[in-house]
């Protein structure tokens, strides 16, 4: 479920080691100090559980967050919570269909108008490996288990169901199969179809390929990931262009040594996208604009271990990202679409590891930080005008 993860099954080391070439716009400014206000979501009927927040998003008027539970023996249960203001809560119903199911902690959510649709993952079996499926909210009831076949997530040719993404055009799941790069995509955010061994987006003899998230456009969707080139030690990045889920088209990311992911993508309007990830020298930013993608911005260094995105979203007129360096996990503003950007002081430090994890959302002038730091889980409410400049 986590990149982390999914490097550690290709054998690759992420990009730690210091490099001398780097874009321009390291920061060197005093980090953004926003007024962070505390919110409470409430527990989820059924029994007690310490609250595991995993993800958070924004539309149609509505935020949401998706996560679990887990009692005092470690058993765990889907949990997901909504708010029309985003600071009063409420607990979704949830409704799971399956052994496994009634396990999932939620890690990755979606939403087109009112529609939500969520991942969910349990580790089990033999071999403990995730048991995955999606989850799709009824229009005024419950957020239910979507039944689905073993084999459409999980079994021998499973390797990552990693983001999902919802647009015009559907909803997609970014992920990977044993032979690269793969896609499922939905009408509905419900049943999902699995798009493998594609040309172009599957591996082939320039590497082994894997995607790590998505994002719709006007045209269709864009997905972002990296490549294992023959022979190689290090992943370089990659992105993905398709009208409908069905037939892609490939770009390879610049960077300088050939070493990188793009491991989170965001629209930041007007038709650009902005797709962040790690390389030799800490994070690296691509800009997709007038149909082309240049690396815009660096931020941040080599940390104690591996580094990732954890995420990436349009921020009022700005970009926040959500980074691990094996140490802790930070966030970073850009005003500019990736080209500069300035640490933002977090409300509280999360490590980067175990079962830690954070998340933000965004919506108007308003963002929603959910965090764990593997302890206890905290939600905070922030007005982007507030940031201290």
């Amino acid at each position: 479920m986590r990149i982390r993860r999914l490097v550690a099954v290709l054998g690759v080391l992420a990009v730690v080691s210091a490099g001398c070439d780097r874009a321009p716009a390291e920061p060197a400014d005093e980090p953004l100090r926003p007024q962070w206000q505390a919110l409470s979501l409430p527990a989820p009927p059924g029994a007690a559980g310490r609250p595991l927040l995993r993800d958070a998003v924004a539309c149609d008027g509505r935020w949401y967050v998706v996560g679990g539970l887990a009692d005092a023996a470690g058993e765990t249960r889907p949990a997901a919570w909504s708010s029309a203001d985003g600071a009063s809560w409420s607990a979704l119903p949830v409704a799971a269909s399956s052994f496994y199911g009634r396990q999932h902690v939620l890690y990755a959510a979606a939403c087109r108008g009112d529609r939500l649709a969520a991942l969910g993952a349990k580790n089990g079996g033999v071999h403990g490996n995730p048991r995955t499926g999606t989850w799709a909210l009824e229009p005024g009831g419950a957020l239910r288990e979507v039944p689905a076949p073993f084999e459409l997530y999980a079994g021998p040719r499973a390797v990552s169901v990693a983001r999902l993404a919802a647009g015009p055009a559907g909803w997609l799941i970014a992920g990977a199969r044993v032979d690269g790069a793969a896609v499922w995509t939905s009408a509905d955010g419900g049943r999902f179809a699995i798009r493998e061994g594609v040309p172009e987006l599957a591996g082939d003899g320039r590497g082994r390929t894997v995607a790590y998230d998505a994002v719709a456009v006007p045209s269709g969707w864009w997905v972002v990931g990296a490549v294992l080139p023959p022979g190689a030690t290090a992943l370089a990045p990659l992105a993905w262009s398709s009208a409908d889920g069905r037939a892609w088209r490939r770009v390879a990311l610049p960077v300088p040594d050939g070493r990188g992911q793009a491991q989170r993508v965001a629209s930041v309007g007007d038709g650009a996208l902005v797709a962040v990830g790690p390389v030799r020298d800490g994070f690296a930013a691509w800009r997709l604009a007038g149909g082309e993608w240049r690396r815009v911005g660096g931020f941040g260094g080599p940390g104690p271990g591996v580094s990732s995105v954890d995420g990436l979203v349009a921020a009022g007129r700005g970009l926040v990202a959500v980074t691990g360096d094996g140490g802790g996990h930070g966030l970073w503003y850009s005003a500019d679409s990736g080209d500069s950007w300035r640490t933002m002081a977090m409300p509280g430090a999360v490590p980067d590891g175990g079962n830690s994890a954070v998340s933000v959302a965004a919506r108007g002038d308003r963002m929603l930080l959910v965090a764990d730091d593997g302890r206890e889980s905290r939600a905070w409410w922030m007005g982007l005008p507030t940031i201290d400049r």
